[in-house]
């Protein structure tokens, strides 16, 4: 099937997972693009296909030598962000972009600009996927998943490409964190693998944030208003009183690259209790745990000023930077580059202000840097990804096998 068939047919699915949910996965239709991918697999002649009870899609494209190579995988999410609606899609392509607006939607007066997104000037000449402006597009990390399976049949096609094992593998949650959480990775059986999960032509990210999520609960005291005095303990005013001693030099709208912060996140309350949820992120591990301290030292501060038991804070880790596993097997990050410059891309090492699955493989044993999908403006109506970005993702993916298969190992 054509590479931008094959996308168009998954963005037809409405994945779109939800952060408040307790089942896996996160919304029942997730299944429905699980089934379609394992029948597709299934009709491809692939090995080993087997989805689970959660979503969990894994495959195999055997190896075509007896030449002792490792096992490689390949792996993509299925949901969709749950910031914007993912139900009924439609894609359209505007070929041959050459600059200025794209009207998305004439009549609600939507529009994709240059103006605003700028990175669209660097695209011109190329063929623009975009939606009608009221839905996201899906293209993290629908296009992922289609240029995976694209290389494999890429591969089927080419049987003069030698290669080892190759295993994919297609996950739910990854928007709400938690598509590596049952990630069978004994099961997948790589020696190493890839997630093709990020956005413009040429990323390659093996660097992301160190995080960990800080609740503040605040209780106050509450009497009638008319008697207040030298009694009362406003909660939601305390909870204001703790965001301020936050630098505000340091939150997600005043860093970027390495740069760390903190992030309210969630705040609610009344009188008598209150709630600030804070994300603490930074890509150093040291400093990372500083930040940390900091939010305990928040909460000891305020609890020093109005009496212990008014904050307590819990401060709780999510994910690590996995720099400190790709270090250790580096050929990772090169085999990959290499294969970038194969496909007519220049590698760009960027590091990630956020997580990825790939992120909690790398401590969960499975090495797993980030590959671009070629898509931009995630999560939202002014999504975009252009075609030729895609075909370069797809060759990306394919280098990479046929690199792993000269290699001496």
């Amino acid at each position: 099937m054509d590479l931008i068939k094959r996308f168009f047919s998954y963005t037809a699915v409405d994945t779109q997972s939800d952060e408040n949910s307790q089942t896996v996965p996160s919304t029942a239709k997730q299944m429905n693009l699980a089934r379609q991918l394992k029948a597709e697999l299934e009709s491809m002649g692939l090995e080993d296909v087997f989805m689970d009870d959660m979503g969990y899609v894994y495959a195999t494209l055997p190896a075509n030598t007896d030449k002792k190579l490792p096992t490689i995988g390949f792996i993509s999410h299925m949901d969709t962000s749950p910031s914007m609606s993912g139900k009924d899609v439609k894609p359209r392509i505007v070929e041959n972009y050459q600059g200025g607006d794209i009207v998305l939607n004439e009549e609600q007066n939507i529009v994709l600009s240059p103006s605003l997104f700028p990175e669209l000037d660097a695209h011109k000449g190329e063929d623009i996927i975009v939606t009608d402006g009221t839905t996201l597009l899906g293209a993290d990390d629908k296009a992922g998943i289609a240029e995976i399976i694209t290389a494999v049949e890429y591969l089927q096609q080419h049987p003069e490409i030698k290669h080892g094992k190759v295993r994919v593998g297609f996950n739910p949650d990854e928007e709400i964190g938690m598509g590596a959480a049952h990630f069978d990775v004994e099961r997948f059986g790589c020696d190493f693998g890839y997630t093709v999960d990020g956005g413009e032509v040429g990323e390659m990210e093996y660097e992301n944030f160190n995080a960990a999520k800080a609740v503040f609960k605040i209780q106050g005291l509450e009497v009638h208003p008319g008697y207040a005095k030298g009694k009362m303990v406003n909660a939601s005013l305390l909870a204001s009183e703790l965001i301020q001693m936050f630098p505000s030099d340091e939150t997600p709208g005043t860093t970027c690259g390495y740069e760390g912060f903190y992030h309210l996140v969630g705040l609610g309350g009344e009188v008598d209790n209150a709630q600030a949820v804070f994300i603490i992120r930074d890509h150093d591990r040291a400093k990372f745990e500083a930040r940390k301290a900091f939010a305990q030292q928040v909460a000891d501060r305020m609890n020093g000023k109005y009496g212990q038991g008014t904050v307590l804070a819990t401060v709780t880790d999510q994910y690590y930077n996995m720099k400190e596993q790709i270090d250790k097997v580096p050929f990772v990050v090169d085999i990959a580059c290499e294969a970038m410059k194969m496909a007519g891309v220049e590698p760009v090492k960027v590091p990630i202000r956020g997580g990825t699955d790939g992120a909690q493989l790398s401590f969960k044993g499975l090495p797993c840097p980030n590959l671009f999908a070629g898509g931009m403006n995630f999560h939202g109506r002014y999504e975009w990804v252009p075609v030729q970005s895609m075909e370069k993702a797809m060759m990306t993916v394919v280098r990479i096998i046929e690199l792993v298969g000269k290699r001496a190992w």
